[in-house]
C-alpha cells in the first residue's frame, strides 16, 4: 500500500516536470534553486522528478508549488519588461 501511494505522488510531481516541458530548456533551474527556495539545482531537479535527496518518493508540496510558480510568473515579467525595452 505505501509502494502505491509513493508512486503515485512521484507520477504526480513528474506532472509538474511535464507542464513545464516547452521552456525546460530556456530557464536556469540553478538559478531559480537558489534565488527563489535557497537550494542547489540538483534540489531542484530532484523535486521536478518526484525523488526527494534520499532517492526516495520526494517531491514539491502545494508551498512550494505556488513559489514556483510565483518565481516563474516573475521571470516571464521580466522577459516581457525586457522585449518591451527593445
Amino acid at each position: 500500500m505505501e509502494v502505491a501511494v509513493a508512486t503515485v505522488k512521484q507520477t504526480k510531481d513528474s506532472a509538474v516536470k511535464q507542464r513545464i516541458q516547452d521552456i525546460q530548456m530556456l530557464v536556469s533551474w540553478r538559478e531559480i534553486a537558489h534565488t527563489y527556495f535557497g537550494k542547489s539545482a540538483s534540489w531542484l531537479y530532484h523535486k521536478l522528478d518526484g525523488i526527494d535527496g534520499n532517492g526516495g518518493v520526494g517531491g514539491f508540496t502545494e508551498d512550494e508549488k505556488n513559489m514556483l510558480r510565483g518565481a516563474l510568473c516573475e521571470v516571464s515579467n521580466r522577459i516581457r519588461a525586457a522585449a518591451d525595452r527593445i
